[in-house]
């Protein structure tokens, strides 16, 4: 017992540990500042936020050195096993009766409350590296890559139904793992040309051009697709660049008559021309294909057609299926619309307590912004703003550079992971703290949609901090155990 003991405190990574202790001191210290009453100076009051976030820490602390002390097997041999039973605590979740701000997520236990959805990631992260850590595993097998996106569809979609979008969309931060491990960059190019579309499709969709007529999105976007298919055969088809040059020759000197016609001889709406040239571009890729038999023009035929169906479903999906207070915030975030009192109030008081903060900040307890309560969710959502105002410029980059430190060294872990089913774990853990502290502080500053996920360690909340503390902990005691026999 004594030699296992010794084995784990050897080798496991004690930087690590020491930026997570770093991160969730600094974390109570803005939920101090942040919930904090002016007369009210007692922090350790377990009615306060602050005396409860302590509590919370305290069975965090307890829950890692449980987790530390398990056999690193013990992960590997139930990871399947794990998943199921966080599904199906998802799955119960959709019909529980509690209704806590809109979302039937939480499981309410008399005074606790605990939601599924921050433990599902690390359920769903297990039971990827289990998956992915098959010898005969393959991402460029058909069948594994759709169980692959199935295990990470089907938490999503459970948690979609709970009525808690933002959750659901970390999920999408596996697939920054899946790169790593080898799915082909087309993917990831067509998840960031989706992204474009989506935006400038909406943006752009009311705003006519010049002609009157003919609406900036979708004229944008069907040029934009043009290019792109050009560029795509250049890349892809060796054989093909010629074609890829007659592609761009022929679009660019489309796209320009059409202007010149539709701006100064008859009017009309050039989406229409548009549409039968990617028509007909779609024609030549598959005529290219049957001749040559190279599946590249049937890939890229396949991402002309999918490109111009998404951009005219977009509407449908922006209309018909995010809810209202999506669909305002996505409004206001891309200027669409200007409510600083309503779905753009909490980003408007937010940016004014960060500005206010100054260079040094105010100093501890000192935000007025905080303190009165302009910024609602100031101590879970928003949390970060309260470092802004209170800290300054100074204090909330050393608070990024702490978090890109923890990013930084979890993937030297990654890498330097001996099996697949390890690496793909670290690589997930990664990936999850990127994307919330990515789209966390984008919100905070107004830079992303508001889609309500904490900030990992900062933000209040037992379920939060437990989750990111078990995500983190089972990767340090897999990694712990690299040498082979470490902790047996």
């Amino acid at each position: 017992m004594a030699y296992r003991k010794d084995s784990i405190f050897k080798n496991v990574d004690w930087w690590t540990i020491l930026l997570y202790v770093l991160l969730v001191i600094c974390g109570w210290f803005s939920i101090c500042g942040a919930s904090y009453d002016y007369g009210d100076p007692n922090f350790f009051d377990f009615g306060l936020r602050s005396g409860k976030q302590l509590v919370w820490i305290a069975c965090s602390f307890g829950l890692a050195s449980l987790i530390l002390a398990l056999d690193y097997r013990f992960f590997d041999t139930y990871a399947y096993l794990i998943f199921g039973i966080l599904l199906l605590l998802l799955f119960a979740t959709i019909f529980n009766p509690n209704e806590i701000k809109g979302s039937k997520s939480w499981i309410v236990l008399g005074p606790i409350s605990i939601q599924p959805a921050e433990f599902a990631k690390f359920g769903t992260a297990l039971a990827l590296a289990k998956f992915m850590g098959e010898y005969t595993y393959s991402l460029s097998n058909r069948r594994h890559l759709i169980a692959t996106i199935a295990i990470i569809l089907i938490p999503m979609f459970l948690i979609i139904m709970q009525k808690e979008t933002g959750s659901a969309l970390v999920y999408l931060s596996f697939f920054l793992m899946l790169y790593r491990e080898g799915m082909p960059g087309v993917i990831l190019f067509t998840g960031i040309c989706a992204v474009v579309y989506f935006i400038v499709g909406i943006r752009f969709s009311i705003v006519p051009m010049g002609d009157g007529i003919t609406p900036w999105g979708e004229f944008a976007v069907l040029s934009l697709i043009i290019m792109l298919t050009a560029g795509l055969v250049w890349v892809n088809c060796k054989p093909g660049r010629k074609l890829a040059l007659i592609i761009l020759a022929v679009g660019i000197s489309g796209i320009i008559l059409g202007v010149l016609f539709s701006f100064f001889v008859i009017p009309f709406n050039m989406v229409y021309m548009l549409l039968v040239m990617t028509g007909v571009l779609f024609i030549t890729m598959v005529v290219y294909f049957l001749r040559e038999r190279v599946y590249s023009y049937l890939y890229i035929s396949i991402f002309v057609i999918g490109s111009v169906v998404f951009l005219f479903s977009t509407d449908y999906v922006f209309s018909n299926v995010l809810e209202p207070h999506q669909k305002v915030r996505i409004e206001v975030l891309l200027g669409m619309k200007d409510d600083p009192s309503g779905a753009g109030y909490n980003v408007n008081q937010s940016k004014i307590a960060i500005g206010s903060g100054g260079l040094v900040g105010k100093g501890f307890l000192n935000g007025t912004q905080t303190k009165l309560k302009y910024v609602p969710e100031q101590d879970t959502d928003f949390i970060f703003c309260t470092v802004g105002e209170e800290q300054g410029f100074f204090g909330s980059s050393a608070v990024l550079l702490l978090f890109l430190a923890l990013i930084i060294r979890l993937i030297v872990l990654a890498e330097r992971q001996p099996t697949r089913f390890a690496r793909v774990y670290g690589y997930s853990v990664m990936s999850i703290f990127f994307f919330h502290l990515f789209i966390n502080v984008g919100m905070v500053l107004g830079l992303t949609p508001v889609i309500g996920i904490p900030l990992p360690f900062f933000s209040y909340g037992g379920s939060s901090l437990w989750g990111f503390t078990i995500l983190l902990f089972v990767f340090l005691r897999i990694d712990a155990a690299r040498y082979g026999n470490a902790g047996q």
